[in-house]
């Protein structure tokens, strides 16, 4: 005579239906999150201190909290439906140079912002994170607009370097060559953009995070040293 365990049965047919209904809630949030990116790319501004052709915007900042809410792949995700909406609902005036600089951009800033705070998951550890991947993504700015996105808009709009160079200067004197342009626009544009995505996102994150994940009911993962952010 065999015995069926139809309690052993029964949970992982539940556990397997929970996870599931938790999967369609990640890709729903996740979705949610990159629309509201889409749009706040939309309503960028110029800087005093930055040439018009450098946009501030806080399109990161769902990214970034998709990244420290469900993990790394779901802030890069974020990202990637951002950029697809937008480009459907605006399309591209840069020949998808700009779109592509700021996937780049966009990714650089999640993915180790994202990892570190996996590693430590606390407010100390959200603060490291956030300033670390600042200043990795400023620094690194420099040189992937020095050596692919500015000759890339060069050769796009057939438009000399020096050219580029002169916006710089209209906005400061001390742009004089292509290094002093990363140096004194590019470089300090990017650490104000990310700096002040970071600090919104430190203020907001605890209380938003509690309160969707009490509408999408999904936990929080629990992470290696995690303490009450």
């Amino acid at each position: 005579m065999v015995y069926h365990n139809h309690r052993a049965l029964h949970y992982p047919r539940k556990g397997m239906k929970m996870m599931k209904q938790i999967s369609v809630k990640k890709t729903v949030f996740i979705g949610m999150m990159g629309a509201v990116s889409a749009v706040l790319m939309l309503l960028n501004l110029s800087l005093p201190f930055a040439p018009g052709f450098l946009k501030f915007d806080i399109s990161e900042l769902p990214a970034l909290f998709a990244g420290f809410f469900l993990g790394p792949l779901s802030g890069c995700s974020v990202v990637t439906v951002k950029i697809l909406l937008k480009v459907l609902m605006q399309g591209s005036d840069t020949g998808y140079v700009g779109e592509l600089m700021n996937v780049m951009g966009s990714i650089c800033f999640i993915l180790p912002a994202s990892l570190l705070y996996r590693w430590k998951h606390t407010r100390q550890g959200a603060i490291i994170a956030m300033t670390v991947s600042t200043v990795l993504v400023s620094a690194a700015f420099i040189f992937i607009n020095a050596y692919i996105a500015f000759p890339l808009y060069s050769k796009l709009y057939g438009m000399p370097m020096d050219a580029i160079i002169s916006m710089g200067t209209a906005v400061n004197p001390m742009i004089t060559d292509l290094p002093s342009l990363m140096l004194f626009s590019v470089f300090p544009f990017n650490l104000f953009k990310h700096g002040v995505t970071s600090f919104i996102t430190y203020l907001i994150y605890k209380r938003a995070g509690n309160t969707l994940r009490g509408i999408i009911a999904v936990p929080e993962p629990q992470f290696r040293n995690a303490e009450h952010f």
